[in-house]
């Protein structure tokens, strides 16, 4: 499937509730609902009674899945783990779907992951040449086949020394008899944050999930910090692998909701700054500026403000096409521009438009607006970018196409400026991009400019 979007892997979260008897089923699935944009082909739920892990996944979307908050089955249990997917390993298909449940000799253990390890495919064929029969194809199942190799350590331990073994991004929420465990890799690329109830605790891959059950930001959990929460509380270790922190940047430009805060970073004030920037590094005479729904809106923003351009809603968004809206071929995809996003006319006809998106990856969906732009009777559409040109492959679960597909490998910005038909084009630089993230060398940026954290697999050309 061509897509002309990166996409995210998955959203996780954990409920811990003090009473035995208070389930947490409920504030998981209105948590996963705040966690939605993160993944919209499966959804499950894993809940924890006193040790028994009862669970339900499905693909679709989390009100497919379940389609009543008050009819949830069999999953009773005061802690509970839920996990939204966006397959970029292994494939999709319920088979796939997480949290993964599996027993080892007299415990159960639950797991959800957000992220991708680069050296999963070894670390299989080790697994199954000592005998491990695999049940689906994703990364997931090799880590919590290696925690359950290593148990009679205890949990902790065994978390630490996987941790050693396993190389790439994981945010991971897990159950095992009386507790609720999280980690978050040695880079800190994926987000995990924490956050307390009057009953317990959560923990959650953004904030609005916390503030979707009424959860209080606690903080965020360190790069390679374990923490595990129980009837003492909450106590934190580390893991044993050392290195600088390298949050996923795309998380503030893109994938995280504008309401959330990553790692105390306000997303919206991230991409406002970044469309501010954006305005002084690439400044035009127009009339009016728009934004592509939903990631370009802040930035859309900002570059008006900054600019002194008024700013107007030029796109409507159909808000029951979500993020993995399917085009099989050339003709569908451009059709879909269409059916996902429609021109306000009244605030484009006879004006010179700046348009703000977030990225452009293939260069399809840029195409199109333009296009649309023009019909919708726009005399100059000028294109500008809150984030640099993706030029690298992302290994650490978001779904880029390999490089050949990627526009800015092979073209120059006029030539991408040519081939989506804007009269200019600008991309924010990539100084521009950290200072409007709150500056400092804690990012990934490795999409852009091609500077991986770790030793990664040879992209296919």
């Amino acid at each position: 499937m061509n897509k002309d979007k990166l996409k995210d892997e998955c959203g996780v979260i954990g409920v811990y509730n003090k009473e035995l008897n208070m389930d947490c089923a409920e504030e998981i699935y209105y948590g996963l609902y705040a966690l939605q944009h993160r993944g919209q082909e499966s959804a499950g739920i894993a809940t924890n009674l006193d040790g028994k892990i009862f669970t339900y996944k499905n693909q679709g979307l989390v009100s497919d899945v379940f389609k009543n908050p008050d009819d949830f089955g069999e999953l009773v249990g005061n802690i509970g783990i839920g996990h939204v997917r966006y397959a970029t390993s292994g494939g999709g298909g319920v088979i796939n779907a997480q949290p993964l449940i599996v027993k080892y000799k007299n415990t159960n253990i639950a797991l959800a992951h957000n992220g991708n390890l680069v050296n999963a495919s070894a670390l299989r064929d080790m697994l199954e040449d000592g005998g491990v029969v695999f049940q689906t194809s994703i990364d997931t199942e090799v880590i919590v086949n290696l925690i359950a190799r290593s148990l009679k350590n205890g949990i902790v331990e065994s978390i630490k020394r996987v941790a050693e073994i396993i190389r790439g991004a994981y945010a991971l929420v897990i159950t095992t008899e009386d507790m609720l465990i999280g980690l978050r890799d040695p880079y800190g690329l994926r987000p995990l944050c924490l956050g307390e109830t009057k009953n317990g605790y959560v923990l959650a891959s953004e904030t609005c999930a916390l503030d979707a059950i009424g959860a209080k930001y606690v903080r965020d959990i360190e790069n390679g910090e374990i923490v595990v929460i129980g009837k003492d509380g909450v106590k934190s270790f580390r893991q044993n692998t050392w290195v600088k922190k390298r949050l996923c940047v795309f998380e503030l430009i893109y994938f995280a909701r504008p309401d959330s805060k990553i790692d105390g970073i306000s997303v919206y004030q991230s991409r406002h700054n970044a469309g501010a920037t954006l305005a002084r590094e690439y400044p035009v005479e127009a009339d009016v500026v728009i934004g592509v729904p939903d990631s370009g809106i802040a930035a859309a923003i900002g570059y008006s403000k900054e600019s002194g351009i008024p700013y107007e809603i030029g796109l409507i968004k159909n808000k029951y096409i979500g993020r993995t809206f399917i085009q099989p071929n050339q003709k569908q995809r451009e059709q879909g521009v269409r059916i996902k996003l429609n021109v306000l006319k009244d605030n484009i006809a006879g004006k010179r438009v700046v348009i703000v998106d977030d990225s452009i990856v293939r260069g399809t969906t840029s195409r199109r607006l333009v296009e649309i732009l023009r019909e919708a009777g726009a005399t100059e559409v000028h294109f500008r970018v809150s984030s640099p040109p993706v030029q690298h492959t992302c290994h650490f679960g978001i779904d880029t196409p390999y490089r050949e597909h990627l526009i800015a490998t092979k073209h120059s910005v006029d030539e991408i400026r040519q081939i989506i038909d804007a009269d200019s084009l600008g991309f924010l630089s990539l100084d521009g991009m950290v200072d409007s993230v709150g500056g400092g060398d804690i990012y990934c940026k490795a999409c852009f400019d091609g500077d991986y954290p770790m030793e990664v697999p040879v992209e296919e050309e």
